[in-house]
């Protein structure tokens, strides 16, 4: 990997954590507009929906960022953990609303499973991808 390649990956880290920041942000927010209009009733779902872009998403990418992006995931690897990130975040979000709304639904389960499934796979996918270009210098 070229020194390019580096810094260009601890670019688009370092742009990827900060949008996930905004995310988290506008999640913050949305949650405390949307129970301002609930009457009392609040969802804890709800509250903190913003955790899952800011822990699963600012961190890692930012640490990444702070390592100089030398093992950046490539675009499946990404791909797969983004929309994990998503699945869970939108789930809060969407079981936050049914709890608000004083109703339930069997389907979330289906959220939080999706979601874990798709962080698994993207994780795997990194530990893989880290495996084999650890192989290819090394053989």
């Amino acid at each position: 990997m070229y020194m390019s390649d580096i810094d260009e990956n601890a670019k688009r880290a370092k742009k990827t954590a900060f949008i996930y920041l905004l995310i988290s942000l506008f999640c913050a927010l949305f949650g405390a507009v949307y129970e301002g209009f609930s009457h009392g009733v609040y969802s804890f779902f709800m509250i903190y929906a913003f955790a899952f872009p800011l822990a699963g998403g600012t961190l890692p990418f930012f640490l990444l960022n702070f390592a100089g992006g030398k093992n950046y995931p490539n675009a499946l690897t990404r791909n797969l953990y983004h929309s994990g990130i998503a699945a869970l975040t939108v789930g809060s979000i969407i079981k936050g609303v049914l709890e608000i709304y004083g109703t339930s639904n069997t389907l979330m389960r289906w959220y939080w499973l999706a979601g874990a499934a798709l962080l698994a796979a993207g994780a795997a996918a990194y530990f893989i991808q880290i495996f084999l270009r650890h192989r290819k210098t090394c053989g």
